[in-house]
């Protein structure tokens, strides 16, 4: 029976979706070896930001297919490890996006108007009206460290407050930022020109205490900073000096390089101009609600062979991409399949070939595609978008890839796998149509119009009266029934193909004989 451990607290619809097609098992708490010890029980792993799931959990993960993070980081597993296993790693990057975005303007009018520390007064007895003046946002300058989604909705409602947006994000394209209205700046400068700093970044080796002191330094005295992002981005010593000897005026921090905050922390002495919040920027009831529904649909997919919208480790393909390009893959995944039974021996290398249409679209998520499709026959279920391309690599296969965009041989464009190997080459061209309709057009560079169906049987023969006939009618006799039929040639009465949809798998005492038809040059069954 199919079985999912939910390891951290989550919303009771995502346990729902859950268990509509597995059984769910929710056990917190647990210590890396607890989760060692059972997590070879399980084919999928709900987790949030508590669970550490480490390469030693993954390695005694024997049945785990997909890890889902109810949220957006996933510093919190090794993902290496997962992608050598051929473990998908799944997140939420959209469904906590409003949550944490309004986090951070909390945070930023928080600081500026001291609503904390006037609270706490007034909790005490205190009516300090003068302690606690404060500064408005208006015609301010907002800096912001990276405009993904967050980062993005930061600047669009920062702007509707009357504030100037600048930011820094080398990923982002010039025409973009104009059209968001935001200037396009390095980060020295950012931080020496913005009144408010927010940061939107993950936690990298290059990002790791990203700001500094030297970076502190530059800032304005009036200058405050808001981190929502990720704990470990900044020096937390540094930014705890820097607001007591008045380097920058304030910052308001929601993560920590390590949680929870220790108790020791030189941030828990900072008595002014310092908010700090325990990690609440995804902790709405709404986020928590979409998070776990997001997580557990993607869990649920997978567990029934369909794609994840989500996947971290799959290169190049986010969710936007998958929906896009969904035939697409299909397509890549089946030609790559079949081309794979047509060559026989080892494949050294792989030429996918981008034609018209197919030239713009991102090359990356095809090449995984056809590597499953390629792999699929020698590695069954082992191989799947994960792990493709290291499975390639390992075995030594070569991929090349082509683009022509002059190519119009199909309105939609067309998509070409060629293998070469030990049993010289192969290639099969396909297609999408109308209504996502997938159909392979060439074998070899002879033309044809085929749908792609379970069980079919490619042969290469003379293009000579009476061999169809002698076929169909061995077929028959075996009790094998022909769907469909389809015969491509270059030239009259010199070879061909024929492609033939079947209802059953051809037994190997009949393709033996149907290799000893006289005028047929080889016979390949194919299962897809």
């Amino acid at each position: 029976m199919t079985k999912v451990l939910v390891s951290d607290p989550v919303d009771q619809a995502g346990i729902d979706i859950l268990s509509q097609v597995a059984q769910v098992d929710q056990r917190t708490g647990l210590s890396e070896d607890e989760l060692v010890s059972i997590i070879g029980d399980y084919d999928g792993l709900m987790i949030r930001s508590g669970t550490q799931v480490t390469a030693k959990v993954i390695a005694a993960a024997s049945r785990l297919k997909i890890i889902g993070r109810a949220g957006v980081g996933v510093d919190n597993v090794d993902v290496p490890a997962a992608t050598q296993q051929g473990v998908l790693v799944v997140n939420s990057p959209e469904g906590n996006t409003i949550a944490a975005a309004e986090h951070a303007l909390a945070m930023m009018l928080s600081l500026s108007r001291h609503v904390p520390q006037a609270h706490s007064g007034m909790r005490n007895g205190k009516w300090d009206r003068k302690k606690f003046v404060g500064n408005e946002l208006y015609k301010k300058t907002l800096g912001v460290v990276g405009l993904g989604k967050i980062g993005s909705h930061v600047a669009r409602v920062c702007q509707a407050m009357g504030m100037d947006v600048i930011a820094y994000d080398p990923f982002v394209a010039a025409d973009r930022a104009q059209q968001m209205r935001v200037r396009l700046t390095e980060l020295d400068d950012l931080f020496r020109t913005a009144d408010y700093v927010t940061l939107h970044i993950p936690r990298t080796k290059d990002t790791e205490n990203l700001v500094n002191a030297d970076l502190l330094r530059t800032m304005k005295p009036t200058a405050r900073i808001v981190n929502c992002a990720r704990g470990g981005v900044v020096d937390e010593a540094a930014i705890a000096e820097a607001i007591d000897q008045g380097v920058i005026a304030g910052a308001g921090l929601d993560v920590y390089a390590s949680e929870p905050l220790a108790e020791d922390s030189p941030l828990r002495a900072v008595e002014r101009g310092l908010v700090l919040t325990p990690h609440l920027g995804a902790s709405t009831e709404e986020a928590q609600e979409n998070v776990a529904i997001d997580v557990a649909e993607q869990i649920r997919d997978v567990l029934l062979g369909l794609p994840a919208r989500s996947a971290v480790n799959i290169p190049g393909l986010s969710a936007e991409i998958m929906q896009r390009l969904k035939p697409h893959l299909q397509l890549a995944e089946t030609v790559g399949l079949l081309v794979s039974q047509l060559a026989g021996g080892h494949v050294k290398e792989l030429e996918l070939r981008l034609q018209g249409e197919f030239a713009h679209h991102p090359s990356q998520p095809l090449v995984i595609a056809s590597l499953k499709g390629l792999l699929s026959a020698a590695l069954g279920d082992s191989i799947n978008f994960v792990n493709a391309s290291l499975e390639a690599k390992a075995r030594g296969i070569q991929v090349l890839e082509v683009k022509d965009e002059s190519s119009r041989d199909f309105a939609g464009g067309s998509l070409q796998i060629t293998t070469r190997g030990d049993q010289g080459s192969r290639s099969v061209t396909g297609a999408v149509f109308a209504d996502d309709e997938l159909r392979i057009t060439s074998i070899d560079e002879f033309p044809v119009t085929v749908s792609p169906s379970r069980h079919m049987l490619f042969t290469r023969h003379r293009d000579m009266p009476g061999i169809i006939g002698r076929l169909g009618s061995m077929l028959g006799e075996h009790n094998v029934n022909i769907a469909s039929m389809q015969v491509g040639r270059k030239i009259v009465r010199g070879d061909a193909v024929m492609v033939l949809s079947i209802d059953d798998p051809i037994p190997d005492a009949l393709l033996e004989t149907i290799n000893g038809i006289d005028g047929i040059q080889e016979a390949h069954p194919v299962t897809l």
